[in-house]
């Protein structure tokens, strides 16, 4: 075998490029070294009679419609010598009765189609590849997310399937504005991942940019989807817990932030968008503001934004008067510790704190039938027997509490995570250096969040920083939607 004329594979294990050749046992014997066809029972090939020709069709079993598979065989099957054409572009035109058909002669390309799940038909003569698209994935129905729940509106979310996101979006938008690019990245895995945005309203400085960074991403695979995409676009600092990027599993919010210009990316076996650039308001923000009337989606807004400041500030302010007892004002003299403290406050806090990510953990991986009689279980003995033993006071069992409950107001999980080590960062330092400390603790947290840029490099708080009322105001406060009537 002519290497010029073939692919060829590098010890990396990357495809060289090269074209195919017309005849069909070179191509059959090249094409079952690389597929690993005789190793792999999922790849099937088989050699059959088109218009008195020799064939091979190759497929991944589960990718393709068998239905359809069986039509088209019947159909090639029933053409005559008389009947075929001379070359692969005449015979697609001619006689192959289906709508996605494709032509390549590469090796490269060709591979990456059949691992897709295309239907691939070599014929003896022809120095070149018929791929028909007529793959169907395995996935689960479209249905509301689990976790990002709507309180109104549709129920419908993105699904592990990225030609099923792309249409949930599709639908929303019929707009010939819409564009969607398709790149590649993962040596091994060769993921697929979709640019969706609006061609008059994005940043083409920063979608450049964007592109450029996917082109050249060098990694083997993206082996946790989305998560692992975002590390490579940006090398986040180690110390800054602010999320960079907002993710969501509800097509009407990410359709949302593409006709505000945004750029949405779809990565193929995840079931939620990325949406970039964004700042902190844009990660507070949510969808269900927009389905209430405006006073409505303000309330819920400003309510956001005070319950997050409150799970900041909870705990520690509650640890620095319990430090200075004398600030307390007479009128609040009843949130005092009155119980004997065994443990000292700060300790409690903060086995409180893994505590409670120990009941996450433990509550994600507990099956459907047991939650119930187990979260009844947690709450009895670590509430009313952990306080009863000694181990914790009512009051910072009461204030953790309220922290946890409040910390799933925010739909971002990064964010969450963020204010909680910022909340811990704050305990601690109260604890040991008092006024002086808290205070210290609340410029680090201005500062990370100031500090912090967005993918495309913008304020991370704009418009707060640089500063814009008008704006600022849109972010904080849910206005109508400007319309007008058509004359």
């Amino acid at each position: 075998m002519e290497t010029e004329t073939k692919g060829t594979r590098s010890g990396s294990g990357e495809i060289k490029p090269g074209n195919i050749s017309s005849s069909l046992e070179d191509n059959i014997q090249y094409l079952n070294h690389e597929l690993g066809a005789n190793a792999s029972f999922d790849i099937i090939y088989r050699v059959i009679q088109v218009g008195g020709r020799n064939a091979c069709m190759y497929l991944i079993d589960g990718f393709c419609k068998d239905e359809l598979m069986q039509k088209m065989l019947q159909y090639f099957m029933s053409i005559t010598p008389e009947e075929m054409p001379e070359n692969a572009h005449e015979m697609s035109k001619k006689n192959i009765p289906h709508v996605e058909v494709d032509i390549k002669e590469d090796w490269e390309q060709i591979i990456y189609n059949i691992l897709s799940g295309v239907f691939a038909l070599f014929i003896d003569g022809y120095d070149k590849c018929l791929l028909i698209d007529s793959r169907t994935y395995p996935a689960r129905s479209v249905s509301e997310p689990e976790k990002d729940k709507a309180l109104r509106g549709s129920k419908d979310g993105f699904v592990e399937t990225v030609v099923f996101n792309t249409a949930l979006i599709r639908r929303r938008i019929r707009s010939t504005d819409l564009r969607m690019e398709m790149f590649r990245a993962g040596e091994s895995s060769l993921t697929d991942i979709v640019l969706c945005y609006m061609d008059s309203r994005v940043d083409h400085d920063f979608l450049s940019k964007l592109k450029n960074k996917i082109n050249h991403i060098q990694v083997d695979a993206l082996t946790m989807n989305q998560e692992s995409l975002a590390e490579c676009l940006f090398d986040r600092k180690w110390f800054n817990p602010f999320p960079k990027f907002k993710f969501t599993e509800r097509p009407d919010t990410a359709a949302a932030q593409i006709l505000e210009g945004d750029i949405v990316i779809l990565v193929d076996n995840s079931p939620s968008a990325m949406i970039t650039p964004t700042s902190i308001f844009d990660i507070v923000e949510e969808a269900d503001d927009y389905y209430f009337p405006p006073i409505t989606g303000s309330y819920l807004r400003l309510s956001r934004f005070l319950i997050s400041l409150m799970t900041y500030f909870v705990t520690p302010l509650f640890l620095l008067l319990m430090q200075n007892p004398q600030w307390i004002p007479e009128s609040f003299q009843f949130i005092a510790v009155k119980d004997t403290t065994n443990i000292p406050l700060i300790w409690q806090f903060l086995l409180l704190e893994l505590a409670i990510d120990g009941l996450r953990l433990a509550a994600v991986n507990t099956p459907n039938m047991l939650s119930t009689p187990l979260s009844v279980m947690a709450a009895l003995v670590l509430g009313e027997f952990s306080v009863n033993s000694g181990w914790f006071n009512a009051e910072v069992m009461l204030y953790m509490a309220f922290v946890a409950i409040a910390s799933y107001t925010q739909q971002n999980y990064e964010l969450s995570y963020a204010i909680k080590f910022m909340r811990i960062i704050n305990l601690i330092l109260t604890q040991f250096f008092g006024l002086y400390g808290f205070i210290a603790a609340v410029v680090i947290l201005v500062v990370s969040i100031v500090s912090n840029r967005t993918v495309s490099g913008k304020s991370y708080v704009y418009p707060l920083i640089p500063f814009n009322l008008k704006q600022l105001g849109k972010r904080l406060i849910r206005y109508r939607l400007p319309h007008s009537e058509k004359e």
